[in-house]
């Protein structure tokens, strides 16, 4: 199935030089293709897979056959809707990792042969690092982040707080020592009974549910890492003791669990966040990835700019999951500074930003 997500060009803002980005993402389950014309999406075409559904994750192996399957339709809608020729193209941007090998695989490979064969300059871009500067991207609302700024970013494979210092100087402050925070979500729904991916089915009952009913513990990890393995841990055997009094125990009380498990996630996540802005004195605040689509978190980083005085960045709904148009974004970016990949370039599973 195809998402489209457009955002209105208007040429009179467009820079002097215009620069036609082709980005391809395909990290995970996802495959999708965007077109930005400087720093503006033009088109963003994602292709979800329903497969997984199925064996309740994603399988690594149907993965990367969908996305072989998927790639040049998806690239070809977004060049249709973008309404330019590929000839048009200023240069190829492409997600080199991190994320599952055979996908990145297929991405990397086919967007090498496009940049060799219309003989444009090929641009690798960190998955990670492009989540956090999806706030550059131009629309009609958004306020991009003043420079430094953190960045937590949340996903199914990801917790880190970044200190953002320029969009390309990095610096990882902490991060989780096991499980990722999306993870934890969609365990957490498994457990349950939830079909995958879980993580919004639990933000969509714990709308419902009284978030103080069933306390979890929270671990105490040191600095500004994360552990979420422990929690899992916690809801697990939870679960099995209140089911052997009850049966129906989990149907009876889904809506204060699931409240109960976002209530604990979303305190660790805004523990260790207003530890940073302590820590660094920097008080402008972003989130990224996925779990960033989250409305309780998305909530609680609203009312934390209220009470602290922050000033937060949340992107858009389209721009938190995995879609190619924040790839293009770091794209524009790199061509700007002629940061060109070769052609011998690699695919990397584990890609730690820098």
């Amino acid at each position: 199935m195809f998402y489209l997500c457009t955002s209105i060009f208007i040429p009179n803002l467009v820079e002097k030089e215009t620069i036609y980005i082709l980005a391809i993402e395909s990290s995970c389950d996802d495959t999708s293709a965007a077109v930005l014309c400087n720093d503006k999406v033009i088109s963003n075409v994602v292709s979800t897979q329903k497969i997984h559904e199925e064996y309740g994750g994603v399988v690594p192996e149907l993965a990367s056959r969908a996305h072989q399957q998927n790639i040049v339709p998806v690239v070809h809608q977004a060049l249709l809707r973008a309404n330019i020729d590929k000839k048009q193209l200023s240069a190829i941007a492409f997600t080199r990792g991190p994320g599952l090998m055979g996908s990145l695989l297929v991405g990397t490979s086919f967007a090498k042969s496009l940049a060799l064969g219309l003989d444009v300059p090929l641009i690798e871009v960190n998955h990670m690092q492009a989540h956090i500067l999806a706030h550059f991207i131009v629309t009609e609302k958004n306020t991009k982040p003043e420079f430094p700024f953190l960045a937590m970013t949340i996903s199914g494979g990801h917790t880190q707080i970044v200190r953002v210092n320029d969009f390309f100087d990095m610096e990882i402050l902490g991060q989780t020592l096991d499980d990722a925070v999306g993870e934890a979500f969609d365990k957490s729904a498994k457990i349950l009974g939830l079909p995958y991916p879980g993580g919004p089915l639990v933000d969509k009952f714990a709308q419902l549910g009284n978030p103080k009913k069933f306390p979890f513990p929270k671990p105490k990890v040191d600095d500004l890492n994360f552990s979420f393995s422990g929690l899992k841990t916690s809801i697990l055997y939870f679960i099995q003791r209140e089911t052997k009094t009850n049966p129906n125990f989990k149907e009876e009380n889904l809506n204060d669990i699931c409240a109960s498990i976002q209530y604990t996630i979303i305190n660790i996540l805004m523990d260790k966040l207003k530890k940073a802005v302590k820590e660094t004195g920097i008080r402008h605040v972003a989130i990224g990835g996925g779990v960033s689509a989250n409305s309780g978190i998305r909530s609680a980083l609203k009312n934390a700019e209220k009470k602290y005085g922050w000033s937060t960045y949340i992107p858009k709904f389209e721009y938190c999951t995995d879609n190619a148009a924040m790839i293009g974004i770091v794209g524009y970016h790199k061509y700007k500074q002629k940061a060109f990949a070769s052609q011998d370039i690699t695919a990397k599973a584990r890609y730690i930003i820098q």
